[in-house]
């Protein structure tokens, strides 16, 4: 879906790269259709009153034009008042908008991606929940994108998953039961229906997603990962 002209659409700029002298190519989540690549033109100059606006976790409405796959920038609005992101979130926050850029292709609409997404940014703009905000969104994004975890049986025996039984976890399959499987049945019950109150469900949730992740990204490295472990090193 590359329509040709675009009014007031709600968006988040996942990330920008300078174009040129004064200009810059932005990489958009949309509501209605899905990642659009976007050429701001001349927000960059010192008069600009748009390049303030133009960056990440910041809700707006953005209007376009084009024909080719990168659309030309016509207005920005702000959507609504938000809060800039507190600490850590600020860089769990570009990792989620990394995921979204490796995960989502450019021009495939996923409205519940874009919904999912600005749920998780209301959480992480409070600086608290962060690990449950990463992980529920994390689930809703493979399941959005047609990666979603099968939780609910034995891949094998096709039977419900046992409470106290151990598993391990085969990605493209699901859980197996083995008797030093890595998972209890009650954990992956918990990551399922999204419930991470429990410390050791948010552990073991984090040790799956980043196992379902890299699967898919095939060695492919996340950089914002890499950037939170080496702060939280030197916490």
């Amino acid at each position: 879906m590359t329509a040709n002209v675009v009014h007031l659409q709600p968006a988040y700029i996942l990330s920008q790269r300078q174009y040129k002298e004064t200009s810059l190519i932005l990489d958009v989540l949309t509501r209605d259709y899905g990642r659009v690549s976007l050429l701001a033109k001349g927000v960059r100059k010192t008069k600009s009153k748009t390049a303030g606006l133009l960056q990440p976790f910041i809700p707006l409405t953005l209007s376009y034009l084009g024909k080719t796959e990168l659309k030309t920038l016509t207005d920005v609005e702000l959507m609504q008042a938000f809060s800039p992101l507190p600490g850590m979130a600020l860089y769990c926050g570009f990792y989620i908008n990394e995921l979204v850029g490796c995960f989502l292709h450019q021009y495939d609409p996923h409205p519940e991606v874009f919904t999912h997404y600005r749920d998780c940014l209301s959480v992480l703009m409070t600086g608290l929940n962060i690990e449950h905000a990463l992980r529920t969104f994390e689930l809703d994004l493979m399941d959005a994108v047609g990666f979603g975890l099968q939780l609910e049986y034995d891949f094998h025996t096709e039977q419900a998953l046992q409470p106290l039984a151990h598993y391990h976890f085969k990605v493209e399959q699901g859980p197996i039961a083995a008797l030093n499987g890595r998972f209890v049945g009650k954990t992956l019950q918990a990551i399922k229906r999204r419930e991470f109150t429990h410390p050791q469900v948010l552990i073991d949730a984090k040790i799956l997603m980043r196992t379902v992740i890299d699967v898919y990204l095939q060695g492919k490295p996340l950089k914002s990962r890499a950037v939170i472990n080496n702060i939280i090193k030197y916490l």
